[in-house]
Parts: structure tokens; C-alpha cells; sequence
């Protein structure tokens, strides 16, 4: 990869309040979160579990209109001239976490627990606009260790004549044995991660409170502890928390700006391992380190998320 084109001051994105008639696109996300909640309603006390690999779900849906695409572009601090015939590929949860809960239906773990520990996108080629969309997903594998298990999830996305011009992974973390709980094997010291003292800041993210609400509106995501306050802070926060895939997609931007003077095509691939709870308001930085990225407040300081990107071409 090159040195970043033409390097500008950190660039300070005010967040801008996105249309609540976004939310009528999100149909099929709500069905989920019905499913999914009366699902774990149905199955609180059963026995935790589940086998994977999952049979894949497939699914053509409709194409995602230009009014969504516009403003989720312009929520995340992108410029929506890059994107004026294809679709984002950070987008992806939107239309893939229906197909999810489908898979979710088939074990038995309690998912309303469950939090966003790591996504990977790997682009082949752009997503077109216009155009019906072919998505599949499955349940790739569960790492249970009595503690916690990690789901991985993944899904790809493309047309009728090339059904995967983009492969996402996904990672959910569910909690299991509570900290007053014996297990087998004493627990490991928590890893704190943080940015690096040389890492390079290149953009500077302003979030407001009610940035998990404005994210909820434009995907469909509308887990409480984005935006609802009181409850936020039953769970442990100090207030709401930016979505995972919100830091996803605004490193994603912030990442094609700098590094590839705006050119989105050319960023292939992005994964992202999410370390620490973004809590709203907040000024988070990005800061590059190589083919690697990281969300913090300063260097040295824990970082919300890590990541590496790169822009060779996948087969």
C-alpha cells in the first residue's frame, strides 16, 4: 500500500440528524427483533447450545433506495458522490441481520445478551445500486468455553449473475457463567488494548448523543442501549454506546479519505475487533499505523476499536 494522499489536518465531522422516515425501510429488521426477542422469551431456562456449521439461508431482496444510501453516507462522515451507483459495503448489517436471526432461531444461547465483538469485509468488487440483492448467510462456527461462546457468523452479498461480490464475517460475544459461578479454569487477566504511541492521528470523529439513534434509523438496529439512556445505564453504561458497525463504517470512510483520496474502490478489505465501549458524546480520533487502525482518544490511550485494511484485489 502507499503513503496516504496528500495528508490533511484531522478532519472534524459534525453528525447530522438523519430523517426518521428511514425507519419505514426497516420492516424486515423489526420482524427479526420480534422473532429473535419471542425466541429467547420462549427458550429462557433452557440449556445453552447449538451445533454449527448452520444450513445457509438465501435470500433476494430488493434493492436499497438512493435516499438511504445518501444519508447512511453522509451519517458515517462519507461523501455520497463516491457511492452514486453502488452501495456501501459497510451497509451490509442492514439487510443481513434479518437472514441472522433466522440462524439464531436455531440454537439456544440467550442472544439478548449478546454484543458485537468483530466484523471483516473482504470487497471483490463494488455493490451495484438499483439492482435486487442476493444474500446469504449461515452460523459458521461456535467457541464455547463455559464462560462465554463467540458466534461467527458469514454472509455475502451480490447479484444474480455474481451472488458474492462481498463476503462479511461477523463475531458475537454472548456472556454465560456469571462472575460468582464456578468453572473449570480460573479466568484470564483482561487484555487492555491501546493505541500506539507512534500511531499517526487522521481524522478526528464528533459524535453526539444521539448518534446511536441516528445509526438505528438508517440500519434497523435498534438495541436500547444505543439509544435509550435509562437503560444504557441498567446494563452498566454510563450512557448510550456508538453500534460497532458505526465505528466499522466511519473508519471505512475516514480510512478511503486519507489514505486513498477518497477513492472507496480501492479499500478491499477492513476488519475490525471492537475493545472497549464508545460511550456518546464523544471526539474519538482515528490513528493509522501502517496497514493498521486504531479508534482512541490519544496515543497511548485504550483504544474503542483496532483493525487492519488493505486494497489488494481478492479473488
Amino acid at each position: 500500500m502507499g503513503e496516504e494522499a496528500a495528508i490533511q489536518p484531522p478532519r472534524k465531522k459534525d453528525a447530522v440528524t438523519v430523517s426518521s422516515r428511514h425507519i419505514l425501510e426497516q420492516g424486515a429488521v423489526f420482524g427479526a427483533l420480534a422473532r429473535a426477542t419471542a425466541s429467547a422469551i420462549a427458550s429462557r431456562g433452557a440449556k445453552k447450545g447449538g451445533s454449527a456449521p448452520t444450513e445457509w439461508i438465501r435470500r433476494m431482496l430488493p434493492p436499497r433506495s438512493p435516499a438511504l444510501i445518501r444519508d447512511y453516507v453522509k451519517h458515517v462522515g462519507g461523501d455520497p458522490s463516491a457511492y452514486r451507483d453502488t452501495v456501501p459495503p459497510h451497509l451490509f448489517p442492514q439487510w443481513v441481520f434479518p437472514l441472522q436471526a433466522e440462524v439464531l432461531a436455531t440454537v439456544d444461547y440467550p442472544l439478548h445478551k449478546a454484543v458485537n465483538g468483530g466484523a471483516r469485509i473482504e470487497v471483490r468488487a463494488a455493490l451495484p445500486q438499483g439492482v435486487p440483492l442476493v444474500v446469504a448467510t449461515r452460523l459458521d462456527s461456535i467457541d464455547d468455553d463455559g464462560r462465554r461462546a463467540i458466534l461467527r457468523f458469514v454472509a455475502t452479498t451480490g447479484t444474480r449473475e455474481d451472488p458474492e461480490l462481498l463476503t462479511a464475517r461477523l463475531d458475537a460475544f454472548v456472556p454465560l457463567a456469571k462472575k460468582s459461578e464456578d468453572v473449570s479454569e480460573p479466568s484470564k487477566p483482561k487484555e487492555r488494548h491501546r493505541v500506539p504511541a507512534d500511531a499517526r492521528e487522521v481524522a478526528q470523529w464528533r459524535l453526539r448523543s444521539d448518534a446511536g439513534l441516528d445509526f438505528a434509523k438508517l440500519t434497523g438496529d435498534f438495541n436500547p442501549i444505543h439509544w435509550i439512556p435509562p437503560y444504557a445505564r441498567a446494563m452498566g453504561f454510563r450512557n448510550v454506546i456508538l453500534h460497532g458497525f458505526g465505528s466499522m463504517a466511519r473508519a471505512f470512510e475516514s480510512i478511503a479519505s486519507v489514505r486513498y483520496a477518497g477513492d472507496v474502490t480501492r479499500l478491499r478489505m477492513l476488519e475490525v475487533r471492537f475493545t472497549r465501549p464508545l460511550v456518546l458524546p464523544a471526539r474519538p480520533n482515528l490513528y493509522l499505523d501502517g496497514g493498521h487502525f486504531f479508534v482512541g482518544d490519544a496515543p497511548g490511550a485504550p483504544s474503542y476499536a483496532i483493525g487492519e485494511f488493505r486494497d489488494e484485489h481478492i479473488p
